[in-house]
C-alpha cells in the first residue's frame, strides 16, 4: 500500500517535471519562429523608442539567462555573470545556434529538484538565494514571456507582424484580453 502511494507521488512529480520542460520548450519555440522570418537588420534594429533596444538584445538576454542556468558550476548560478555575446543580437544564424544549444540543454536536463544557490543583484547589491532547478526554470520561463512582450512592442514599432496572437502574453492572461488587442 505504501509502495503504491509512493509510486503515485513519483508519477505525479514526473508529470510535473515533464510539464515544466515541455512548457519551457514551447515558450522557447516562439524564439525559433521569430528568428525564422527576421532579417539580421530587423534583429538588430534599435530605432524604436522609448528604450531603443533591439529584438536581438532581448533574445540574447533571454538566452543568456538560460545559458547561465545550464553552465552553473558547484550548484551556484550567478545571474550577474551572464555570457552576453553581442553577435547574438545582430546575427539570426548565431542567435538560432545559441537557441538550439539552450533547447538541447533543456531537453537533456533531468534533475529539477536539485538545490542550487542563485546570485542576483536586485538593485542594492548581490544577493544569494536558495532555489531548486525547477524554481529557476519557472522564473526563466516567466522572464522569457516578459521579454517577448517587450519584443512585441518593438515588432509593432517596426511594422513587423507576428502571426501568433499569444506572443508576449502569459498563459494565465485571460483570452478575452488577448483577442481584444
Amino acid at each position: 500500500m505504501v509502495e503504491s502511494f509512493l509510486y503515485s507521488i513519483y508519477l505525479v512529480n514526473l508529470v510535473s517535471m515533464n510539464l515544466l520542460i515541455e512548457s519551457t520548450l514551447k515558450t522557447l519555440q516562439k524564439s525559433k519562429s521569430l528568428l525564422s522570418f527576421l532579417s539580421n537588420e530587423q534583429l538588430s534594429d534599435a530605432s524604436v523608442s522609448p528604450y531603443y533596444s533591439s529584438i536581438g538584445s532581448h533574445l540574447r538576454h533571454i538566452l543568456d539567462f538560460y545559458e547561465c542556468i545550464f553552465s552553473a558550476s558547484n550548484s551556484i548560478i550567478d545571474l550577474t555573470e551572464r555570457r552576453r555575446n553581442p553577435l547574438v543580437e545582430c546575427d539570426c544564424y548565431c542567435a538560432n545556434d545559441y537557441l538550439d544549444k539552450i533547447i538541447n540543454s533543456l531537453k537533456s536536463f533531468n534533475d529539477l529538484e536539485k538545490e542550487v544557490k542563485v546570485i542576483d543583484d536586485l538593485g542594492l547589491g548581490k544577493l544569494t538565494t536558495k532555489y531548486t532547478m525547477s524554481a529557476i526554470l519557472v522564473q526563466a520561463n516567466s522572464h522569457t514571456i516578459h521579454h517577448y512582450a517587450i519584443i512585441n512592442y518593438i515588432l509593432d514599432g517596426l511594422n513587423i507582424n507576428v502571426n501568433d496572437s499569444d506572443f508576449g502574453y502569459n498563459p494565465t492572461t485571460p483570452k478575452k484580453v488577448v483577442e481584444e488587442n
